[in-house]
């Protein structure tokens, strides 16, 4: 190229620069987005400019947030306690929109609460230590919280069968209860336990010895309605397999424990009897008035941050529907319905907070306590939400309900891709002890992650529905997920519920995985084989349970006991007992390390990572008896006494029935011991017994449990176990510890 060819190349560039320059400094100036909108909202908030000086009341921060778009949008709750007569409503109107979101959350050093209480006030004391008080119209305390410490509705004795005898119709043992005396029986509830099964149901009316009750309560939950799940007619409350009312409740006449109270609905009072150290003309008492304090219907790309949720009420038992209960805190509802026995017509309970076909609704750091009924329910829909980071203690019914009983809804009424994370739950379900920590039905790709669920009536977390029945056979059932969360004390034995477990799944669930999960004590010390560590009920197929830590379990670490759930694989987990190999075709068990009498490391590793913070991990204590040698004073069949030394508490050995039975390990030499585990084998029970070492001797009044735990101090080469009379002696497993 010659130097003028080159000239012109420079004098073109340098135009098309100068222009573009030009163009440039002539466009308009960029716009920055701008920044969030920060409305503010207080308990005595008024006025519409929702500022911190000015703020106004949820709603109408709410209605303000509305009119922003362009932007995210922050709503601050000022501290302090926001008295609720109805649910504060978010709808589609309060989504993020254009890309952008919405959130509320406490404002900075705020510890905001939505209450559903309703105070009561005006206490005046009785000759006997009693206080009563008026009650608002329209207000009917089914709980009662003393400065934050829950009352109990006063209340009796059991009742067995054989006195409280139930049928469809009605109940005997009004006279030997006296019942048939009580001023006001009409204002009482018969609280019955069958099994897994609760049943709240209100008398309403005394004829003799016979009590009736409300409808439909009554109706359905005895047997005959053809509205329940398979064969549960054995579980009504006129099954054979009713033992009896658990108690009575809410009567002036049972009234006699501190800490105690009684509706009355006729004169309208409440009256309280009082704990040591509280004085009623001082002491804060609140009951649960108001149902709902925030429902979230079709919203989208919302933040719920940093808010409490109390004093939330669940009204239905109250009313003549009761509390039919079929399973999780799901009840029976209705005097008629549909006929079906996959669950698909149950009644969830009512929750404090509740999102309904919501998408991108995170509920995070939140605080849920003193609930009559749930805490959360995301439902009818929701996808791609999440719950994390939030405390629930101190709830009649259970913490977190998740999706619906339809097995196959429809596209927009499918929960999908929803998450469970790092939560605490404890003492959930202290009214309706059938409730769990975590429900879900059906749902799809469900993450229930690093979740802390202690001190649980009943089951931990249960994922799946329907059982097997033909309706629910085919789902939307997919690829679950309860992975590192840590589960202690629940099936609790006091509280009566059965078959259930920490764990607990139902249903065909392909790329469903059960992993890395510490449970320890489930139904830890029951009377019978029941409370499960990982239960794959009924047809739970295609799950995977690995690489879990599973300690003190009252029956199996893993139970998949049904032959039409099939594919189950559970691998390299970690138990202290054994159990039978896994039920359904194509159902395997590998590598799992089990009837282990101290936890390698790595398990150590595994559980103390497990939960919402992770935490300590009870280790299991060493067995002498483990290497010892077993004997006994006969036996029935070919149930040897070695049986009781082979850590397995699923095999049994038993002598025959005779005067002095006994059962014994010979440890091999003198040692050191400080607790014995005695096991009981439930089908033929051990009861009444001694337990004999070299220099001491303990006696066992009743039946032994799962497990009857001695502590004690002793020097012995022998463990003895003879029946103080005529018996047989019948165990699962006997541990020495030093």
């Amino acid at each position: 190229m010659n130097r003028r060819s080159l000239n012109v190349v420079r004098g073109t560039a340098a135009a098309a620069t100068a222009a573009f320059l030009a163009a440039l400094l002539a466009a308009p100036t960029a716009q920055a987005a701008p920044g969030p909108r920060t409305l503010y909202a207080a308990p005595d908030g008024h006025g519409t400019s929702c500022t911190v000086a000015r703020p106004c009341t949820p709603e109408g921060a709410r209605d303000r947030a509305r009119t922003e778009t362009g932007r995210d949008v922050r709503v601050l709750l000022k501290n302090g306690t926001y008295k609720r007569d109805e649910p504060l409503k978010l709808g589609a109107a309060d989504s993020g929109k254009h890309g952008h979101t919405v959130t509320w959350t406490a404002a900075p050093g705020a510890r905001p609460v939505l209450s559903g209480g309703q105070d009561i006030t005006g206490w005046r004391q009785n000759a006997e230590g009693t206080w009563t008080a008026d009650v608002p119209a329209g207000v009917s305390p089914r709980q009662l919280f003393v400065d934050g410490r829950r009352a109990t509705r006063a209340r009796g004795a059991a009742c067995a069968a054989s006195t409280c005898d139930a049928t469809r119709t009605g109940m005997t043992g009004a006279v030997a209860t006296g019942i048939d005396r009580w001023q006001r029986p009409t204002d009482a509830e018969a609280v019955i336990r069958v099994r897994w099964r609760n049943y709240h149901c209100r008398i309403t009316g005394v004829s003799g010895d016979v009590m009736t009750f409300a409808q439909p309560c009554w109706t359905n939950s005895a047997s005959g309605t053809n509205r329940t799940g398979p064969a549960w007619d054995s579980t009504a409350v006129d099954s054979t397999r009713y033992s009896g009312v658990a108690y009575f409740e809410n009567a002036r006449e049972l009234l006699d424990e501190p800490g105690e109270f009684v509706w009355n609905s006729q004169d309208r009072t409440v009256t309280y009897l009082p704990r040591k150290g509280e004085n009623m003309r001082r002491a804060q008492a609140v009951t649960p008035h108001t149902e709902q304090l925030l429902v979230v219907d079709g919203a989208h790309d919302l933040t719920i941050s940093g808010i409490g949720f109390a004093y939330a009420a669940y009204r239905q038992p109250d009313t003549d529907e009761g509390y039919a209960g079929m399973q999780a805190g799901l009840t029976l509802t209705g005097a008629t319905g549909p006929v079906d026995h996959a669950g698909r017509f149950y009644t969830k309970p009512s929750a404090a907070v509740t999102v309904r076909g919501g998408q991108h609704i995170s509920i995070e750091n939140a605080r849920f306590s003193r609930l009559g009924g749930a805490g959360a329910i995301l439902e009818a829909g929701t996808k791609d939400s999440s719950l994390t980071r939030s405390s629930f203690t101190d709830l009649s019914s259970g913490a977190v309900y998740v999706g619906d009983t339809e097995p196959m809804p429809g596209a927009a009424l499918a929960g999908e891709r929803n998450t469970i994370a790092y939560n605490t739950i404890t003492r959930s379900g202290v009214e309706y002890t059938d409730a769990v920590g975590i429900w879900a039905g059906y749902e799809a790709e469900l993450t229930v992650d690093h979740n802390s669920l202690d001190h649980l009536p009943y089951s931990g977390i249960s994922v799946g529905w329907g059982w097997n029945q033909p309706e629910a056979q085919k789902s939307v059932l997919r690829d679950n997920k309860v992975t590192d969360n840590r589960i202690t004390d629940v099936m609790e034995v006091a509280q009566a519920q059965h078959d259930g477990g920490a764990i607990y799944t139902q249903g065909a669930q392909p790329g469903s995985v059960v992993s890395g999960n510490y449970i320890n004590r489930s139904a830890f010390g029951n009377t019978e084989r029941d409370g499960n560590g990982v239960y794959l009920d009924e047809q739970s197929s295609h799950i995977l349970v690995e690489k879990n830590v599973i300690t003190r379990i009252g029956y199996k670490w893993v139970s998949n006991w049904a032959d039409y759930g099939i594919q189950n694989t559970a691998r390299g987990n970690w138990t202290d007992t054994a159990a039978p190999a896994l039920g359904g075709t194509g159902s395997v068990m590998t590598d799992n390390l089990t009837g282990l009498d101290r936890l390698p490391a790595e398990a150590v590793a595994v559980a103390s990572r497990a939960g919402a913070h992770g935490g300590p991990v009870e280790q299991l204590r060493t067995d002498l008896a483990r290497t010892g040698i077993a004997t006994q004073s006969s036996t029935e069949g070919t149930a040897g006494a070695a049986l009781a030394l082979d850590g397995d508490t699923n095999t049994d050995t038993r002598t025959l029935s005779e005067a002095g039975a006994w059962w014994q390990a010979d440890l091999g030499g003198e040692k050191h011991i400080r607790q014995i585990e005695i096991w009981n084998n439930s089908s033929s029970t051990t009861a009444d017994f001694d337990v004999v070492t070299d220099d001491g001797t303990i006696h066992v009044s009743g039946k032994a449990l799962r497990p009857t735990v001695l502590d004690l101090d002793s020097r012995t080469r022998t463990v003895r176990i003879v029946t103080s009379g005529t018996g047989r002696v019948a165990l699962s497993q006997v541990l020495v510890h030093p």
